[in-house]
């Protein structure tokens, strides 16, 4: 998803962890180290990682820098996933398992063992993601480093688990996903926090 369209859903994080003097002068190298791999010509199903805001296909950031000013970073999370319809793989296993049975027969026996039947899916699978390419994915991110607050162009529970693990694989830093209170607090004086705190409970009837 993108923040570039007239409009999108998106989540909130906090940094947990104190960032180093010496981080953002790194940010570039860290983007960079663990940024996209392509897998059109590999067998894996899944791959992710960081690429340009602008061009998600610029994986160096040589033409659009990630830092926006002084107050921003941008960036983005790509996905690529491989799917094979399960239609698709029944048909063909079927048929490959049909060419085993005519075979194992000419050999004068009458079932395919568990283990050939779980080779033989290998095999297909592996066939099959030969001629599936992945199906690309753009998350955005819009990091305001002055308040340090990220923007993530996702509201979907895997992505955004997806995003707090790699953010720290990448950087070292721990995400707190911000909630309606946590934006409280970082939004209200300390008198708003005591009102919050004493909330009751009420209980909603339908009239």
């Amino acid at each position: 998803m993108s923040f570039l369209k007239p409009s999108t859903s998106f989540a909130r994080f906090r940094v947990a962890d104190d960032i180093p003097g010496t981080f953002w002068g790194e940010v570039t190298d860290k983007l960079r180290e663990f940024a996209f791999k392509d897998i059109d010509e590999l067998p894996e199903e899944r791959s992710w990682g960081w690429a340009c805001f602008e061009d998600m296909l610029d994986l160096v950031w040589d033409q659009f820098p990630p830092q926006k000013g002084g107050d921003y970073l941008t960036f983005s999370l790509r996905l690529e996933t491989r799917r094979i319809p399960p239609a698709v793989l029944k048909k063909h296993l079927g048929l490959a398992l049909k060419r085993e049975e005519l075979q194992i027969k000419q050999q004068g026996k009458s079932f395919v063992a568990r283990e050939r039947k779980k080779e033989i899916k290998e095999l297909v699978l592996m066939q099959l993601k030969k001629r599936f390419l992945p199906i690309p994915a753009e998350f955005q991110v819009v990091w305001n480093i002055t308040e340090n607050v990220l923007y993530f162009a996702s509201t979907r529970s895997q992505v955004l688990e997806l995003f707090e693990e790699y953010f720290l694989r990448s950087f070292g830093l721990h995400l707190d996903r911000l909630t309606p209170y946590g934006l409280a607090e970082i939004m209200l004086d300390e008198s708003g926090l005591d009102k919050i705190a004493n909330l009751e409970s009420a209980d909603f009837y339908r009239i």
